[in-house]
């Protein structure tokens, strides 16, 4: 005989309640409502908060991406400022310094960098975006420039519309070549190759050579001044173009006649503004000697035809990164940067006079040494050889 025993059955678990978290390998899934190639690059963007990816909780950043850095815009005026007021006396590392700031300073490099593995392509379109920005802090400083040689009537417009032209050329088909396509690593090393090329040109110029090539053509610009004063026919100031030819032009420039080889000022155009378009730089300093020593152009001219060409070349670049490569833009950030180089190029030529032009150019030799030192190391050795 069997006794049934009663036996309570055991309770069943409560199900458990996972927390809503996107599954592991989970992508954000939208755009978040940003245009160009940073909405698509970000959708397909692992989502966490881990590196490499995007808490789409986390409050909004640099370009609009949720966890990016949060720039202050205090440091962003300041920094802007100290580049101006770096374009306007030393000129050449002026482009370098705003490449620093936004990649060192407001910590773009290293976020873009945190996508190399986990979202390729937005690793990319941030570069795009880091490049694209340097150039509208480059592109004001070229606009003054141009401006204030335009009043003082140092700007050959027929030299200055043949290496225009070639400036036009060389901007428009890097974006087209390399937008969406250079990883931040590539960048940050090719950038730091630039630097030590400044640093070169830097220190040249502090050796004897270069200091009497400098009185030179300081002398020869004073004395171009002084003549100009004396002539009082005012029909006789300007520019006026007395013949064309493909391989010899003659311009007329304050009643004297200079002779330029339109094809070598194209040429070096396309070549200079491809560099510049590329790092994201102005490359006026690459101009200047080209100009004088290639192309044939009288000293006096080369300043202000050399802005002219790097103002028309940044304009060209950036309108192929927003609109073929479609580089994403903190618009906000811009703005507050372009009043700082602003104010800066205007404090610059005020200051100048008290510090010497020895000592400013050996301070940037070492600022180009380290930075250089450290972008080459990082992007192409995957190693920081300085601490940045």
């Amino acid at each position: 005989m069997f006794t049934a025993v009663a036996q309570e059955k055991p309770k069943a678990e409560p199900p458990k309640i996972e927390s809503a978290k996107p599954a592991q390998g989970a992508v954000v899934g939208n755009n978040l409502g940003l245009g160009g190639k940073l909405g698509p690059a970000i959708a397909k963007t692992p989502a966490g908060k881990g590196k490499g990816q995007i808490d789409v909780s986390a409050p909004r950043g640099a370009f609009g991406i949720p966890g990016a850095p949060d720039i202050s815009y205090v440091l962003a005026i300041f920094w802007a400022v100290w580049v101006g007021w770096i374009f306007s006396t030393v000129g050449a590392f002026g482009g370098i310094m705003a490449g620093v700031g936004h990649i060192t300073v407001y910590g773009l490099g290293d976020y873009a960098k945190s996508f190399k593995d986990t979202s390729p392509a937005l690793n990319k379109t941030l570069t795009d975006s880091i490049r694209t920005s340097n150039q509208f802090l480059v592109g004001l400083s070229a606009l003054i420039s141009t401006i204030n040689y335009l009043k003082s009537k140092r700007l050959a417009w027929p030299l200055g519309i043949a290496l225009a032209l070639g400036s036009i050329a060389g901007a428009v088909f890097i974006p087209m070549l390399t937008g969406g396509k250079i990883s931040f690593r590539q960048y940050q090393g090719w950038f730091g190759v630039f630097v030590f090329v400044v640093g070169a040109v830097l220190v040249y110029e502090l050796t004897p050579t270069g200091q009497k090539s400098k009185k030179a053509a300081k002398a020869a610009a004073q004395a171009f001044e002084k003549s100009v004063k004396e002539k009082k026919d005012i029909s006789t100031q300007g520019v006026t173009l007395k013949k064309f030819g493909i391989t010899k032009s003659t311009f007329t420039f304050f009643g004297s006649d200079f002779d330029f080889n339109p094809i070598w000022a194209f040429i070096g155009g396309i070549v200079i503004a491809a560099i510049s378009s590329f790092l994201g730089v102005g490359g006026g300093f690459l101009y200047v000697p080209y100009l004088t020593s290639i192309v044939g152009a009288p000293m006096y001219v080369v300043a202000g035809t050399s802005a002219f060409a790097v103002l028309i070349s940044m304009l060209t670049s950036i309108a192929g990164y927003i609109t073929v490569a479609k580089a994403g833009m903190d618009w906000s950030l811009i703005g507050i940067e372009l009043v700082g180089i602003f104010v800066g190029s205007m404090i610059g030529p005020r200051t100048q006079k008290y510090i010497p032009d020895k000592w400013l150019k050996i301070i940037f030799i070492i600022l180009a040494v380290y930075v250089g030192l450290g972008y080459f190391s990082q992007g192409f050795f995957g190693q920081k050889w300085v601490p940045m």
